[in-house]
């Protein structure tokens, strides 16, 4: 792979340097001057209507900001990804998470693999188990149909098929899905409490069928079936019965058929996918298998169509229409040029609720970086922090920061014209009332209220500075017809290619994660000292020895 471009040592990054030297934002005298604005700067990628219109953004800005795109070689590497070549480079492994959601009909080898051929015979051997659990053809060990399935994951393995469950469930058909991910025994206890054994099924998802917190939980799991099962006196405590309840109870997510094998899983029921898909970029694999029992083939199927559709969008369209790549570059061009630190995203859909939580591993794990893909430091600042909540409930809550207070917080608002379920309060429809709310806070946003206006009101002076906003906060407002499958697979593409932009304009590499690493390793070494071995303890630093301390002066056991 090619040493990545400093992006400031581009004629693109000089020319956006003095733009913003003499950049004022004002949007509402740049919507007063051009009555054509807001058509000029809407687009549409799939089913997505999306209005850039309030951002800050002219036609200068666009142009410089294509420019750098190709200056960085954006097109280049962009296609180097969809075509298998190995950019991430810390891994030397190709990134195909694009592959994952392609037609059977195309072809695609890489590393001398049947890139196409693989995806398929996986998601073919899903269908047909998925359809067993569904149909009630699958039964646990006491004859019963399953009708709870308990994911068991961490990071992408856990954030991606919770998200796209709860954004879906509107479609569910199926057994209902749960998802275990913290190693706080908590949250084990908690997911299965009022779950019956005989008809609950887990899916241990873990690529290496290593990852600490997984196996923890899959064992606690497995040992909460089986003194259930054996407590209700459904099997006895012989080896052989406990084998049988959990070949009928559990099936795996990974490639390591002997560990999965070791745990007691029949590897026949053990899915795979590949290194070149990075746990953040997963929900489209077989670690999705969850949300595949709830919601069936052919929901899942428009998933992964829609997913597909923002892929040829970003590949194929032009720069200067092309959504993914300009909403990458405008995050860009507020982190780098206006120092915002921080990203709102805020969806007016209440199915959408996990949506964040899944774009802060995505974004976050992803552009944290501060080397670039050939070892050298950044010569930019890198990342940004992305959090949100549903609206309207935001509103009521961390609003205020972005009207009136001094930190400069893009945001992207995200809505539909359909809702799932229809409804309304006397003669009052409430989703026109609750868009009317997402298409309100972005006017509030955009052009605020001044001095003069407030005023008007006959407001009191004493008060006046209280209730003026200033206005220019920018804001990307996203639309599809309705939140369906295949909508939720475009925003899930949208923002991974918007990841990939930003990463390549700072030159780093986005689909490697070291940086969760030692944090795990010190666990592991501090583990034996909060157990009670002072040895071990003797090895910590000063303030961890008192909190080991604290700690086992205080718990009971």
């Amino acid at each position: 792979m090619q040493t990545p471009v400093d992006p400031t040592s581009t004629a693109a990054w000089a020319e956006l340097t003095k733009l913003h030297g003499g950049f004022t934002p004002d949007l509402k005298g740049a919507f007063a001057s051009d009555p054509e604005r807001a058509a000029r700067f809407t687009f549409d990628a799939a089913d997505l209507h999306v209005d850039l219109s309030k951002n800050f953004l002219d036609d200068e800005v666009l142009a410089a900001l294509v420019k750098l795109a190709d200056e960085v070689n954006i097109p280049g590497l962009r296609e180097a990804m969809f075509t298998g070549e190995h950019i991430n480079v810390t891994e030397d492994r190709a990134v195909l998470h694009t592959a994952l959601r392609l037609p059977m009909a195309e072809e695609l080898t890489v590393d001398g693999q049947d890139v196409v051929a693989d995806v398929h015979e996986v998601l073919d051997k899903i269908y047909a188990w998925a359809e067993q659990i569904r149909s009630g053809e699958w039964k646990g060990v006491t004859g019963k149909p399953i009708t709870t399935v308990v994911n068991i994951g961490i990071g992408g393995s856990d954030l991606g098929p919770v998200m796209v469950y709860e954004a879906l469930k509107p479609y569910k058909t199926g057994p209902d899905a749960r998802f275990i991910s913290n190693i706080d025994p908590n949250d084990c206890a908690e997911k299965v409490a009022d779950l019956d054994p005989e008809q609950t099924l887990f899916i241990v998802a873990s690529k290496t069928f290593t990852t600490l917190e997984t196996l923890t939980n899959a064992r606690m799991a497995r040992d909460w079936l089986l003194g259930k099962l054996q407590e209700s006196g459904a099997i006895d405590g012989s080896d052989e019965q406990a084998k049988a309840a959990i070949a009928k109870h559990f099936v795996a997510v990974s490639t390591a058929l002997d560990k999965v094998e070791a745990f007691g899983i029949d590897p026949n029921n053990a899915f795979g996918f590949w290194n070149w898909v990075g746990g953040r970029y997963s929900v489209s694999s077989a670690v999705g298998t969850a949300v595949i029992v709830a919601i069936g083939k052919e929901n899942w199927q428009d998933f992964l169509a829609g997913m597909h559709a923002m892929d040829l969008h970003f590949r194929e369209t032009e720069a200067e229409r092309n959504v993914p790549l300009l909403m990458g570059l405008l995050n860009v061009w507020y982190t780098n040029f206006f120092k915002a630190e921080s990203h709102a995203v805020l969806p007016y859909a209440q199915y959408l609720h996990r949506f964040a939580a899944y774009l802060q591993q995505l974004t976050m794990e992803s552009n944290g970086k501060s080397v670039r893909w050939d070892g050298t430091p950044v010569t930019t600042g890198t990342g940004e922090i992305f959090w949100g909540e549903p609206g309207t409930n935001g509103q009521h809550a961390f609003y205020q920061l972005i009207h009136q207070g001094t930190k400069l917080i893009p945001a992207d608002f995200i809505a539909v014209a359909n809702p799932a379920h229809a409804t309304k309060d006397g003669e009052v429809d409430v989703h026109e009332l609750f868009l009317s709310n997402f298409f309100a806070q972005t006017a509030a946003l955009a052009f605020g209220k001044t001095a003069d206006e407030v005023r008007a009101e006959g407001t009191a002076e004493h008060i006046v500075p209280a209730r003026v906003f200033a206005g220019n906060k920018p804001t990307t407002s996203i639309m599809a017809p309705a939140l369906t499958p295949a909508v939720v697979g475009q925003l899930i593409a949208l923002y991974e290619h918007i990841t990939f932009v930003q990463g390549i304009v700072w030159g780093i590499d986005s689909f490697d994660q070291w940086g969760v690493e030692l944090g795990k390793q010190l666990a592991m070494k501090i583990a034996p000292a909060v157990q009670g071995d002072e040895e071990a303890k003797k090895q910590q630093d000063a303030s961890t020895q008192a909190l080991i301390d604290y700690y086992l002066a205080k718990r009971e056991k």
